[in-house]
């Protein structure tokens, strides 16, 4: 065959290799990957949970490269670009480069068929290894056991939050979603949950084989003190620290998850307190409550399930008086959508109603009877054939004292953002 040349035909090249999106098992990628030069000799960090996991990445990410350090992160889904997904010394790496990690894995592949996600996971383990690292991040895209990310062993695992999502995939009950995630675990090896409840099957996962589970509030855990905040926890106590750079209360509990899995790393990366900070100061991450400048104001937020809609909705509480509320919203149709309305409904004055496109986008007709049934006011409600259009009328309609909000899928968001 003659290969792709550049990174678009790549990906489109990538799509046609397994026939499902999802495919869950590591029997494949394992094989392939053992055919590689991928091995990574660096401290990892594994990162899954339900929500919260690619503002902890961040935040880890940008506190080791505050302390001198060469990170990789391996993130996903993304915004605009592929090329967000794979992060090397904190910059992105380019086509050229991802192009190259992309024929690695097919010289390897033979006639393994992989999914866009496997095949995305074995390139960004071949960068990895060649790009003399300090330490990797790596996050889970889907569960933890049977996800690609999860040939790899972790030196410290992290669980952020556990809640109901792709139960198609994990399980109808927290339960049955706690074990998949606790999959990551490995003996003898540090876990950090940071759910305040975790299910019975993942504390007893990490019994069972011997990995030393630290649990926030028993173990770790942050204290709000006015404009700042202390983390006690592994690594020992951080007095005075400023609050994250992401915007909502439930950063804190990322950060502090972030501090834990660097405590615990303590004896291979020393990090002082001057890079705690200046990384909390300076981490970025589009679309997570991502507050655009200018009038009216504008949040961006990938909040896609019921538990990162209550998120939304509390700290769109502490943002002070708008005369209106107006949302854009458009979800996967596989979503909890009444779920994520549930949330959300008593902040939002009027439904700007998207259709997402691909074979798992909800119509915004079908969203549009989902809110007529949770009794928001038909008349508040209108529909568009697409996020643009949405987000269009959305900002021609709001004046200065009102507020936008964007959410419900990374695709309704990564619209918007390359819209606004």
């Amino acid at each position: 065959m003659n290969r792709p040349t550049t990174l678009a035909a790549w990906l489109a090249y990538l799509e046609t290799l397994h026939p499902k999106s999802i495919a869950l098992g590591l029997e494949r990628v394992k094989a392939v990957h053992a055919r590689m030069d991928a091995v990574l000799s660096c401290p990892v960090v594994i990162v899954t949970g339900t929500n919260g996991k690619g503002s902890t990445c961040a935040m880890l990410e940008s506190i080791v490269r505050s302390a001198g350090y060469r990170t990789g992160l391996y993130s996903s889904p993304h915004l605009l670009r592929y090329n967000e997904r794979v992060r090397i010394g904190g910059e992105s790496q380019d086509d050229a480069a991802i192009v190259a990690a992309f024929s690695a894995v097919e010289d390897a592949r033979a006639d393994t068929p992989l999914t866009y996600f496997e095949y995305g996971t074995l390139a960004a383990l071949w960068a990895f290894a060649r790009a003399n690292l300090d330490v990797a991040v790596l996050e889970v895209g889907l569960g933890g056991r049977l996800d690609a990310v999860n040939i790899v062993d972790a030196d410290v695992a992290v669980v952020t939050t556990i809640d109901l999502d792709h139960m198609d995939y994990l399980g109808p009950t927290r339960e049955h979603i706690g074990f998949e995630k606790a999959g990551i675990f490995r003996p003898g090896r540090p876990a950090v949950c940071a759910e305040p409840d975790p299910p019975a099957t993942l504390t007893a996962h990490a019994r069972d084989i011997g990995a030393p589970l630290v649990q926030i509030g028993r173990d770790f855990g942050y204290v709000s003190e006015a404009a700042q905040w202390r983390y006690w926890g592994p690594g020992g106590e951080r007095f005075g620290l400023p609050v994250p750079a992401l915007r909502g209360a439930y950063q804190l509990a990322n950060a502090s998850t972030a501090l834990a899995a660097l405590g615990l790393l303590q004896d291979s990366l020393h990090v002082p307190a001057s890079a705690i900070r200046d990384g909390l100061c300076n981490v970025t991450l589009p679309g997570r409550f991502q507050v655009l400048p200018g009038r009216p104001a504008i949040v961006l937020d990938v909040a896609h399930n019921p538990h990162a809609a209550r998120a939304l909705a509390a700290t769109l509480s502490t943002m002070g008086y708008f005369r209106e509320t107006i949302a854009v919203f458009g979800m996967l149709a596989d979503k909890d959508i009444g779920g994520v309305i549930a949330a959300t409904a008593s902040r939002i004055d009027r439904w700007f109603v998207a259709s997402v496109p691909g074979p798992r986008g909800a119509t915004a007709d079908s969203v549009r009877a989902m809110l007529e049934s949770a009794r928001v006011e038909r008349g508040s409600i209108a529909t568009f054939d697409d996020v643009e259009t949405a987000f269009a009328a959305a900002r021609e309609g709001a004046g200065d004292a009102d507020r936008i909000v964007v959410f419900g899928s990374f695709l309704t968001v990564a619209a918007a953002l390359a819209a606004a």
